[in-house]
């Protein structure tokens, strides 16, 4: 069933068009992703769309029985407001009752005995009844809780923007709709949430509208895709993934058209040029035609420019983590954590909102002093750090003079030189559009044009916090991209999936207290984590405190910590079951290294230099062989007492 038909929308700001002759409908139970490029106007609809802008032309028919609810990217809120109070802040019916029967309870506890109250509170409950919403103060403290808010009665001001940004979240969720209309609902929160959002709005029944940088989230929750493209509206009867496909498709129909178009215009400007007069109907209905051609606007294939990273030469000793404890307010986020980067590490960094993340980015980073232990940046190190909240911007400053700000050019990794309106274009900032001021940007356009411009510094380290908020897709396939390039090491703190598979091969994690350490994707962490649940769950019935553990290939071993001696144990673990089958071809490859080392360090005897690390190579290959040797002969001994009890 239809319930709202959108048709010829027409929207600009001055000279900029973001859209013109938008049309397309919506039936009750379609989920709908919009995507495009930041300052495209994704937000801009959606606002028209929920009533709170209007369009320069056209209307918008919603059915009168048709709810829409809104979340907007940075929602208003009242200060004063407790977390249950403002999910409860809207002008939906059924909400206004709830918010009344909880005030007027806490006005009673306030002021015991008094009648008018009293009857004031039967009255009101007697109308939560008739309406059937007693549940929906259960359901706003349980969506609050799966979006990690477990203070309701905590004031709004006292909170962070992502926390207002979840409560506002939470607030749209529990609201009855049949429309709801979802903008960048992934920003601020962690994995887990995001997983359990995508699992709600699944099997959330009514329409959806959203605008996400999330490509699982939109893989799997959408079922139609909108996309702004260079001011017109395109519809996709498709997932993510299938989109991509159709979209291909469109891009290479319309590239021939504009071939055959530019062939045409080449005919007729010939034909003008050999001095063609208008003296019959059919010579000025050609003049038309050429005249027509030449003002066709040439449709863009969107192709960006090959990337090439911009870096520092980094040194042999690039960051040092040792013993690492911090703590805020009485409760320790880093315990003991130790970590050397290696030359190309690829890092992320997980866990619940509130476990220390961004808390360890701001110690690399100096910005922070830890309790104890240290960190140590090597001497050719150059940091970028790209943190959730982007500097200060000069509005009046043009685009390309906030880059030549930082560099007018800088040098990538194959030697060549790149200019700031060269790495501006391949960014998405356009030549016509690098002379624009700040102040005409979107939110989503200055946050990529200080990405450029940490970039544009050429670190050998860059620290991202929550790169892809408030990015478009786009934008993150070009970050990528300039991320596989580049040569130096890289830490991000994400909650966004599908960029953390793209772009990590070592998982740092924040779980239940500890850090975990795991070589693989963020999918790999996953199905380790999957696969190793019971395990973990035994762990932490046992109160155990490790400070770093580490697992890798479903195989964990703890780090340092001080503990009781276990008792004598005759049967494996789930994970040493594993270790125990594995442990033999560890070894044997193991020693093979050694071997390969040993053949390397015989062919390269006149270079001093490649000696020199194939000697620190072999110094690790040996200290991983003892170690591997030392499990071998545990498990094996278990393995051995267990067969002879049984």
């Amino acid at each position: 069933m239809n319930i709202m038909t959108v048709e010829h929308l027409v929207k600009s700001y001055g000279e900029k068009v973001l859209f013109q002759d938008a049309s397309f409908g919506m039936e009750d139970r379609d989920k709908i992703g919009v995507i495009g490029v930041n300052g495209t106007g994704k937000s801009t609809l959606l606002r028209i769309i929920a009533g709170v802008e209007s369009p320069d032309e056209g209307q918008i028919a919603i059915g009168n029985d048709v709810r829409v609810q809104y979340l907007a990217q940075n929602p208003p809120y009242e200060p004063n407001n407790t977390v249950l109070q403002q999910v409860f802040a809207g002008n939906n019916p059924e909400l206004a009752v709830m918010r009344q029967y909880m005030e007027t309870a806490a006005r009673l506890e306030a002021q015991p005995g008094n009648a008018e109250l009293e009857h004031e509170l039967i009255r009101l409950g007697q109308e939560i009844d008739a309406a059937g919403v007693w549940h929906l103060e259960s359901e706003a403290k349980s969506v609050l809780s799966k979006l990690g808010i477990q203070q309701f009665d905590a004031r709004m001001e006292t909170l962070s923007g992502g926390q207002r940004k979840r409560v506002a979240l939470a607030a749209a969720l529990i609201t009855p709709s049949e429309l709801l209309i979802l903008d960048e609902p992934t920003n601020h929160i962690d994995t887990s949430s995001v997983a359990w959002l995508e699992q709600y709005l699944q099997k959330r029944r009514g329409a959806l509208l959203m605008i996400t940088h999330d490509r699982y989230f939109l893989e799997r929750v959408a079922g139609v895709m909108l996309e702004l493209d260079q001011g017109r509206l395109f519809r996709y009867e498709a997932n993510y993934s299938r989109f991509l496909e159709l979209k291909a498709e469109r891009e290479e129909r319309e590239a021939a058209s504009e071939q055959k178009r530019q062939n045409l215009l080449r005919n007729e400007l010939a034909w003008i040029r050999r001095g063609a007069k208008a003296r019959s109907t059919k010579q000025k209905a050609r003049i038309d035609r050429f005249e027509k051609l030449k003002d066709q606007q040439a449709v863009s294939s969107g192709s960006q420019l090959e990337i090439s990273a911009a870096s520092t030469r980094l040194g042999r000793k690039i960051l040092e983590i040792e013993d690492l404890t911090i703590s805020r307010n009485g409760r320790t986020l880093i315990n003991k954590l130790s970590y050397i980067a290696v030359p190309q590490d690829r890092v992320g960094i997980v866990g619940p909102n509130g476990s220390g993340k961004s808390t360890l980015l701001n110690l690399i980073a100096g910005k922070l002093q830890p309790d104890s232990g240290e960190v140590v940046l090597g001497p050719t190190v150059k940091l970028g750090y790209f943190t959730q909240e982007h500097q200060d911007m000069d509005d009046s400053l043009r685009v390309i003079e906030y880059i030549k700000e930082e560099a007018e050019v800088v040098r990538t990794a194959d030697g060549s030189t790149v200019t700031a309106a060269q790495m501006l274009e391949r960014f998405l900032f356009p030549p016509a559009m690098q002379w624009t001021p700040i102040s005409k940007l979107s939110g989503g356009e200055k946050r990529r044009l200080y990405l450029l411009r940490i970039l544009m510094s050429a670190p050998n380290v860059l620290l991202l916090d929550e790169p892809t908020n408030d990015l478009d897709i786009g934008t993150l396939a070009i970050l990528e991209d300039y991320l596989d390039e580049f040569p130096g090491v890289v830490l991000t703190v994400s909650h966004d999936r599908y960029f953390l598979d793209r772009t990590v091969d070592k998982i740092i994690a924040f779980e239940d207290g500890n850090i975990r350490v795991h070589v693989g994707d963020y999918s790999e962490y996953e199905e380790w984590l999957a696969k190793n649940a019971p395990v973990r769950s035994s762990v932490a019935d046992g109160k155990e405190n490790t400070a770093v553990k580490r697992s890798e290939g479903g195989q964990s071993s703890q780090g340092n910590s001080t503990q009781a001696p276990a008792r004598e144990k005759l049967k494996f673990s789930f994970k040493e079951q594993r270790e125990y089958e594995e442990i033999d071809g560890l070894v044997e490859r193991a020693e093979q290294r050694l071997s390969t080392i040993a053949a390397q360090m015989e062919a390269a005897y006149a270079d001093s230099a490649k000696l020199q690390e194939l000697v620190e190579e072999q110094r690790g290959a040996e200290a991983e062989l003892e170690r591997l040797m030392e499990r071998w002969t545990y498990l094996n001994e278990l393995a051995e007492k267990i067969a002879n009890k049984s």
